[in-house]
């Protein structure tokens, strides 16, 4: 007996049409990305600012690029004694700032919720080298 095949009444849903990202006003190309340098650095000492709720002073170890401060506005989320030892990103290529009369050279990554109840600092893992290119 010769079996029959037979076609499916309802044709399939076209594919979905691509989405499009949003236009962000403040777009950069890729030139510009790529002249910032993020770095895998070491935390060796932090304390709180005085006078300060969100400030934490960070003395930071880049490897071959030396040893800096940083300052983060990170207080309210990780106390100085839990930052000791951690590995973050930095970008070790932003202009040094004074803030609250303190000397800031660098930057670290952090996520943050939209609402500013949750962060958390980017890890590149305990195993990477002081010094180490993100990209």
């Amino acid at each position: 007996m010769e079996e029959k095949v037979v076609a499916p009444d309802a044709t399939p849903p076209a594919p979905a049409a691509p989405v499009s990202a949003p236009v962000v006003d403040d777009s950069i190309d890729i030139d510009q990305f790529m002249k910032v340098k993020f770095r895998v650095a070491r935390i060796e000492h932090a304390e709180a600012v005085p006078k300060s709720n969100k400030l934490l002073k960070l003395q930071i170890d880049l490897g071959p690029l030396g040893k800096r401060q940083i300052l983060s506005g990170i207080a309210k989320f990780y106390t100085p004694e839990t930052l000791v030892g951690k590995k973050i990103i930095v970008v070790a290529n932003l202009k040094p700032a004074k803030l609250m009369g303190i000397d800031s050279q660098g930057m670290l990554l952090a996520a943050s919720s939209d609402d500013g109840s949750l962060l958390v600092l980017a890890d590149p893992g305990q195993n990477m080298p002081e010094g180490s290119v993100v990209r």
